[in-house]
């Protein structure tokens, strides 16, 4: 029985510059496979997040729409449910709301979390989620991040590192086979092998220029400025999803 899922409007379109799609490549190179996310001790075996995310993947597929993790825990005696979703262009809260919408009924329809009450809850990531998929460095196109980098990319005259440097760098693009990083103002490919988890950084100084941009006319705008606050998909999960 599922309580306490979203509904709103459909999903608005997908950004005009979506891959084909919207998966990463099940080939070689870096595994595309999804980070399913654990079950909470003494809630869910390994086997049964795999099972529940086996039945949401191919509703979000259809939505293109990723699924990034799942996570079954419990508050008092009901069950909660939480998957992290993300897409090309990001969510919006139209598309939280579709996938609460169609995630439960496909769950309910399979009773896959038993007779009990459940609540189901559905977010973006948040902005410290690791950057480990070709997905996630695509979507991170224009972001500062700090990533470790293998030693063997350093320069051979200087010490060689014991292991992995981490580096702040910004994210030009990305592909199946690696990114292409602006390091020091040098731009530079590297293969996903050479690179741990990314991290991306908050950068106030350009929240302050588009704020500047945003305001740049004349002053007796200002009251009208500050009521112009959009509102966000993303909802951070503890975890940092």
């Amino acid at each position: 029985m599922h309580e306490g899922s979203r509904r709103g409007a459909p999903r608005s379109a997908r950004a005009a510059n979506r891959t084909p799609g919207g998966r990463d490549a099940r080939g070689g190179g870096v595994p595309g496979r999804v980070s399913r996310g654990s079950a909470s001790p003494g809630s869910a075996s390994a086997a049964e997040v795999a099972r529940i995310a086996s039945l949401v993947e191919p509703v979000l597929a259809a939505m293109e729409i990723d699924l990034e993790g799942i996570k079954i825990g419990s508050a008092g005696r009901r069950r909660v449910l939480r998957i992290v979703v993300d897409a090309d262009g990001g969510v919006s809260l139209d598309d939280i709301a579709e996938v609460s919408r169609e995630v439960s009924a496909r769950l309910d329809a399979r009773n896959a979390m038993g007779d009990a009450p459940y609540t189901l809850e559905v977010s973006s990531p948040g902005v410290d989620r690791p950057l480990t998929q070709p997905r996630h460095w695509r979507r991170a196109a224009g972001r500062l991040v700090v990533v470790p980098i293998a030693a063997g990319n350093f320069d051979a005259e200087r010490d060689a590192p014991a292991g992995p440097v981490a580096r702040q760098a910004r994210v030009i693009d990305a592909d199946e086979e690696g990114v292409t990083l602006e390091i020091d103002g040098v731009s530079r490919f590297l293969d996903y092998a050479d690179l741990g988890p990314g991290r991306v950084q908050v950068e106030f100084t350009r929240l302050d220029e588009a704020d500047g941009e945003a305001g740049g006319g004349d002053l007796d705008d200002d009251d009208d400025d500050r009521d112009d606050v959009g509102d966000s998909a993303d909802e951070e999960d503890p975890d940092g999803y």
